[in-house]
């Protein structure tokens, strides 16, 4: 005789995901959960909230890279468990991160000799590169002051007003004086004459920008350089240069190779770059490199030797994954010259058709420059109806993430729309994405007569001292038109409210 019998409710194998108690009861959100759920469930709470989160594809506020080849993938996921800081256990990894650190200080035209090896680290972004090239000047000076006899307790940094962040961070955490070049309309980006002007003896180095966040213009490192040599001659002090190349270090080589900004300007005495942006590695890898030794004080290395061998270390954090800095080097040795030079041409190809694209449209001003990193910033030519914010907020709507943001002082006045031109922007997209803005701008055309137009059909009532009198009040189309707008752009306003961009 053959025995039956059903499936317990606790065996929940054989049960649908979606009908299972664990994906149709809410987990708590704040706090860990009490008891453990299939693994399965797991993962699809987690996966079906993700599906909210914006296509990285369509991110276009974003200059980190978002796609890379299948191969490359697959030693990411192969590396994922090795820790980069444990060089004795994971001793190929190392070298790996050496052969990338030399090859960027050569692709910057270090003075290295034949058998000399670069100075330089991997870091997790340009802000941590940031940091670290800034406690090194920053040390440098203090140390020279120190030999002198001279006060060491006030040292400033000498930027444009257009700089990341990470600047200001650097500035706030290390207590360091911020002291910026404000911009002007028309010209958004730090003025060499105005930056050296502000140069004292207090200035631990002057920052260049590479390719600014705002629109993408590269500086004139070459004229601050002479600037800044003149000075130093007419002074005695000795004031060096970095450059944030965080956007145009991978660009400005295999573009404009002419193009002096490196180490062969000799203030230059670091360089920090993302390899996360145009370097095409997924987000988590920065770089930064030296002129030489003596421009890293050494007492910033630490030395170790619970991991198996004595290991230097000089970063802000210690344990961090391996997989980035393996991603950077399949690039450079799977592009090399060749393929970086056709991706970034490719790249400032896409950004004409763009740019070429909206100026057909005969409604924006075209801010960012020919020159630089592969953006357009664009800003409306009457926004006196409509403002970049509106544009912005009903992109979304098509999967579009383009940011506007106002510039910074003295230029807070101008508000532009910015978009990155990666190397998974394609010719096509460029031209779908023209063709949006066009729907969205009539949009907005239509949107103030569709709303006058529901206003004159009501009327506003009143009593006038206490009579039963019902008097209706009309506007003039004008006044209408003004109402709505001004409410539209307060609405707006209220949900983009931000000077932060990435």
């Amino acid at each position: 005789m053959v025995l039956s019998h059903a499936v317990s409710d606790s065996d929940v194998s054989v049960h649908s995901t979606f009908a299972s108690r664990y994906v149709r009861t809410s987990l708590p959100r704040f706090k860990m959960p009490e008891n453990s759920i299939p693994k399965e469930a797991a993962y699809q709470i987690i996966n079906d909230e993700l599906m909210l989160d914006g296509n990285p594809r369509l991110n276009l506020a974003s200059f980190v890279t978002t796609w890379m080849e299948p191969e490359c993938d697959k030693l990411i996921m192969s590396s994922i468990n090795k820790n980069y800081v444990d060089m004795d256990e994971y001793p190929v990894t190392t070298e790996l991160q050496n052969r990338c650190v030399n090859m960027i200080a050569h692709l910057f035209n270090a003075p290295l000799g034949e058998t000399e090896t670069a100075v330089g680290v991997g870091t997790v972004g340009s802000s941590e590169a940031i940091m670290l090239a800034g406690l090194a000047f920053k040390r440098k000076w203090q140390n020279k002051r120190k030999a002198e006899g001279k006060p060491f307790d006030k040292p400033n940094i000498v930027t444009g007003a257009n700089v990341q962040v990470c600047w200001e961070k650097f500035a706030r955490y290390f207590e360091v004086e911020l002291k910026e070049v404000k911009l002007s309309e028309g010209y958004y980006v730090m003025d060499p004459e105005k930056a050296v002007e502000m140069v004292d003896e207090n200035t631990i180095c002057v920052a260049a920008i590479l390719g600014s966040t705002l629109n993408g213009e590269f500086e004139d490192v070459k004229i601050l350089n002479d600037l800044l040599v003149i000075k130093n001659k007419e002074t005695g002090w000795d004031t060096p240069i970095h450059v944030d190349a965080a956007s145009g270090g991978f660009i400005a080589p295999f573009l404009y190779p002419e193009l002096e900004w490196d180490f062969r300007l000799p203030l230059v005495k670091s360089i920090n770059v993302s390899g996360h942006k145009y370097g095409l590695v997924y987000a988590g890898i920065g770089w930064v490199v030296w002129r030489n030794k003596e421009d890293l004080p050494e007492e910033l290395i630490f030395h170790i030797n619970y991991l198996g061998a004595d290991q230097p270390t000089f970063t802000l954090n210690f344990s961090k994954g391996s997989s980035q800095v393996i991603a950077q080097y399949y690039q450079l040795i799977r592009l090399g010259h060749e393929g970086y030079r056709n991706v970034m041409e490719n790249c400032r190809e896409n950004m004409v058709v763009l740019r070429e694209g909206l100026e057909k449209t005969g409604r924006f001003n075209i801010v960012s420059k020919d020159e630089g990193v592969p953006l357009v910033a664009f800003s409306l030519k009457d926004s006196s109806s409509h403002t970049e914010f509106e544009i912005s907020d009903m992109l979304r709507r098509y999967g579009w993430i383009v940011p506007a943001y106002t510039m910074p002082p003295n230029a807070q006045h101008i508000t532009v729309l910015r978009v990155v031109i990666r190397e998974d922007f394609s010719r096509t997209l460029a031209e779908r994405l023209v063709i949006d803005i066009e729907k969205v701008m009539r949009e907005l055309d239509e949107l103030p007569s569709r709303i006058i137009h529901k206003i004159s059909l009501g009327e506003e009532k009143s009593e006038v001292n206490g009579d039963n009198l019902m008097v209706t009040v009309k506007k003039s189309d004008m006044e209408k038109q003004r109402e709505v707008i001004n409410g539209w752009k307060k609405f707006v306003s209220d949900r983009k409210k931000t000077n932060g961009i990435c």
